[in-house]
């Protein structure tokens, strides 16, 4: 009786081992070889779901993605305005091992990103939601009086965007000289001056 292989379950898991090895080892180290080996699978398992590497990549970032908008989407359900956008803010930096893995991912995806359109063409799209997500609850914060009219919507989304990236990035490369108290109280601050 042939094995019935339960497909999506098995990309999951390729998915999976591929978040590892770039999270552990690098991106640069993400070849299909190491990919297959971390599932368990022969290099052929992968070529009958993905096309390529940068189809195993781009589908890890976007399942991991994916993961982050379900968090959040129940962290902020029933909040709005400020109250939502620190839960957003607060959930995008490394403040727990979870956290600290996705940002490696993320991160681990930049350098990369700029060599290839395509690869840079997904982080621009995710970006932009995210951005969009700053930016509205900002706008809920003015409508409830919760920012001053004056401010400049679009350059608020910018600076706290900017903030997330540069505390993440600098809690991975710096462990020793920041932590993770420090990122939450730096980015509360933030969000107390507005």
């Amino acid at each position: 009786m042939p094995k019935i292989v339960d497909h999506d379950e098995r990309r999951r898991e390729v998915l999976s081992a591929a978040r590892r090895v770039i999270v552990r080892d690098g991106i640069d180290a993400a070849t299909t070889r190491a990919i297959a080996k971390e599932a368990g699978y022969s290099n052929g398992v992968l070529a009958h779901y993905f096309a390529d590497k940068d189809e195993i990549l781009l589908s890890a970032l976007r399942q991991s993605h994916q993961r982050i908008r379900a968090r959040l989407t129940r962290k902020v359900e029933g909040v709005t305005g400020l109250a939502a956008l620190r839960e957003l803010l607060l959930d995008n930096l490394p403040l727990d091992a979870e956290r600290t893995q996705e940002t490696r991912l993320e991160v681990s995806f930049w350098s990369r990103s700029l060599a290839s359109e395509r690869l840079a063409e997904v982080q621009r799209t995710e970006a932009e939601e995210l951005r969009a997500a700053v930016r509205d609850l900002l706008g809920e914060a003015r409508s409830a009086g919760e920012l001053r009219a004056d401010d400049n919507l679009d350059d608020l989304t910018e600076h706290l965007l900017a903030l997330v990236d540069g505390l993440s990035l600098h809690l991975l490369l710096y462990p020793g000289r920041l932590t993770r108290v420090d990122l939450e109280r730096i980015m509360l601050q933030a969000l107390d001056r507005l």
